[in-house]
């Protein structure tokens, strides 16, 4: 049975790799988009596949299964909550909400038996880097997070960034990393900090999404690092997560907890 698909945000990098990859999958069928212009897109208007600028109107016209959102956090909030009203499952690569907009998605996507997946990062290989930071830090327990994207990017840090250090904070005390008479002659040279990690952000032309997790120990280090070529690397991960987002009717965050790592 095909699965019909409306992706929110289809003229963006991230959103024109979603929509190839949604016309290729022969299980598939992209039956709308919603984008914040009227100006048709060509690749769908050769298909007769509508476009909205109003999330609402999409919803109401359209048999929809899932949404996939890549747009920005303002509006990725208000596409989730009207498509979990209407019982629209959602896969969400967005980034930059807050943990009161998180707690309200989750409310609603229980009241209204509706699965949402919200994930910072979609690549399977970024998943594996943030698990075995989290494996990692049980033995080192000073850790420093760098990731580096292109330089369009709004939010800062990234969402993978965040992630990653909670995982980490899970299976790790807080504590306060680097000498503890540490001055800044620079400030903000040491980077943001959570829970005692420094993470620092990079943003450049040429990247794309990029991250390592430095972790130190008495005489030695250890880095792991993913780093995401082209945004074809996101691609499988929000396949598989279409065809979950459909059976689990719960709000989940991160596609770890989709994947089978223990």
């Amino acid at each position: 049975m095909s699965i019909n698909i409306v992706i929110a945000g289809p003229r963006g990098r991230m959103g024109q790799e979603a929509v190839d990859m949604v016309l290729e999958e022969p299980t598939f069928t992209l039956v709308g988009c919603i984008d914040r212009k009227e100006q048709q897109i060509p690749k769908l208007a050769e298909r007769s596949i509508p476009t909205y600028t109003n999330a609402e109107e999409c919803f109401y016209a359209l048999d929809v299964d899932v949404m996939i959102d890549l747009t920005v956090a303002e509006s990725s909030y208000h596409h989730i909550l009207l498509a979990l009203q209407q019982n629209i499952s959602c896969v969400v690569g967005t980034t930059g909400f807050s943990e009161e907009q998180l707690g309200e998605i989750k409310r609603v996507a229980l009241d209204n038996n509706t699965g949402c997946i919200i994930a910072p990062n979609f690549a399977i290989g970024a998943i594996l880097m943030m698990h075995f930071s989290k494996i990692a830090a049980k033995f080192f327990s000073d850790v420093e997070i760098i990731e580096k994207h292109h330089d369009q990017k709004i939010d800062a840090p990234s969402g993978t960034a965040i992630k990653t250090a909670e995982m980490i904070k899970s299976i790790r005390k807080s504590k306060k990393q680097g000498h503890p008479d540490e001055v800044e002659t620079l400030k903000g040279v040491r980077g943001a900090v959570m829970d005692g990690i420094p993470i620092h952000s990079v943003r450049l032309p040429g990247l794309v999404a990029h991250q390592e997790v430095m972790l130190g120990g008495v005489g030695e280090t250890l880095t792991i690092k993913h780093d995401s070529i082209n945004r074809k690397s996101f691609m499988e991960g929000i396949k598989l997560s279409i065809r979950r987002v459909i059976e689990r009717k719960e709000f989940i965050y991160g596609l770890e907890n989709v994947l089978d790592l223990e």
